[in-house]
């Protein structure tokens, strides 16, 4: 992390809820991390909690009291719940249990956890963790949004292998990711409040089980753009398709495939005050996919007929109600770079569009420099070529102006 991260935190209040889950034993590691920061911590361990971490390593590393039992006629006479639910600058839920996110959907109050949760009038964060079919459940879904409704904010869940032996969607965010979270959320930078939308990485669209039509891209300039624009306070929905650069920390991540799911799950996580559009969506995808692999035949070429691709970039910005305050686009050119993209703005109906020259003796496409011209309804505006992250933090600022 770096220095600004920790300043920060410094002075901060951390309010963390341990649930019952084996990844609460992260919760140890996040409590001195954020220690480390600047931040204070309270911790609130739940019963099922003390199952995996006991009060007395977690009282040691948090050097504050535990808080477990919401009928402790001590603790309300010092400090009651409702206090407690809002003397905090920050709620971190660690694991956040599918119990606990169920009740908290629900408004159920039993345990001192859900009872603070629903009294509280401070940011949460929610850090899931659970079996990957238990996250998947229909009713968890159901939950997750009605929580986002209300105003939650999530980190994770990850993807990877579970401590049931299963593999998917389920594995609580580590413990640097969650305070990259937390620091955007306790960022007062010029997006605090804002919601933002990029999508990054190319898409892959299916010509059997073994292969595949896709774009080049890192997806390393939609991956520095949501990082800069997180570090300006904005809450960022990163919708990625498969990118060889990982998504930032400290942000909510949709992973997709193909074109199609990346329109679906872009819709799903609308409304938004801002989309940046930063993917290289394969244009085409082969109309009727083989379930099986097409196998090599002497003296014979497959027949593959395409079909287009919905264009996300339009489809968003011809949106009514729903249609976010800024859209931007970006468009990878070869030739007459300012005129084609010139024309893909008019075309698209987007407010911006970022032009680049991708011919192969740029370097760009792949590589860490990027060189673009800004193109408004004002006219172009030629970057010089710069880092990307440097592109993305020039344009973090002119999307904070413009929301200003």
């Amino acid at each position: 992390m770096s220095n600004a991260g920790e300043r920060m935190l410094s002075g901060k209040r951390v309010l963390l809820v341990i649930g019952g889950g084996i990844a609460a034993y992260k919760a140890l590691e996040l409590i001195r991390r954020l220690r480390e920061r600047g931040a204070s911590v309270t911790p609130v361990l739940t019963r099922a909690g003390s199952e995996f971490v006991t009060p007395l390593s977690v009282s040691a590393l948090s050097g504050q009291k535990v808080f477990r039992d919401l009928f402790d006629l001590t603790d309300e006479a010092e400090m009651g719940h409702i206090e407690l639910s809002r003397s905090a600058d920050l709620i971190v839920i660690a694991p956040a249990t599918a119990d606990l996110m169920a009740k908290m959907a629900a408004g159920l109050a039993d345990d001192l956890a859900s009872t603070l949760l629903l009294a509280t009038d401070t940011a949460v964060l929610a850090a899931p963790a659970m079996n990957v079919r238990m996250w998947g459940h229909p009713a968890t879904r159901r939950n997750v949004e009605a929580l986002k409704s209300d105003g939650i904010r999530f980190v994770g869940p990850n993807q990877g292998d579970m401590a049931c032996g299963e593999f998917g969607p389920g594995r609580m965010a580590e413990p640097a990711e969650i305070i990259a979270a937390a620091e955007a959320m306790l960022s007062q930078g010029p997006l605090a409040g804002r919601r933002v939308l990029v999508t990054s990485g190319p898409t892959q669209e299916p010509i059997d089980p073994v292969r595949y039509i896709a774009n080049r891209s890192s997806g390393a300039q939609g991956t520095a753009i949501a990082r800069a624009l997180a570090g300006l306070g904005a809450e960022v929905v990163f919708v990625t398709g498969p990118a060889d650069v990982a998504p930032p920390e400290g942000v909510e991540v949709v992973r997709v495939n193909t074109a199609c799911e990346m329109l679906e799950a872009v819709q799903s996580v609308l409304p938004a005050d801002a989309a940046i559009f930063a993917a290289a969506v394969a244009d085409w995808r082969v109309k009727s996919a083989s379930d099986s692999k097409l196998k090599k035949k002497p003296g014979a070429l497959p027949a593959l007929e395409f079909e287009e691709n919905p264009d996300i970039l339009a489809t968003v910005s011809g949106m009514g109600q729903e249609r976010p305050v800024l859209v931007v686009g970006f468009a990878a050119e070869t030739d007459d770079v300012i005129g084609n993209a010139t024309a893909k703005r008019a075309r698209k109906g987007c407010d911006w569009i970022l032009a680049n020259d991708v011919s192969p003796a740029t370097g760009i496409m792949g590589g860490q420099e990027n060189a673009v011209t800004l193109i408004t309804a004002d006219g172009a505006e030629d970057w010089p070529r710069m880092s990307k992250r440097e592109v993305a933090e020039r344009l973090a600022q002119r999307i904070a102006g413009a929301l200003a």
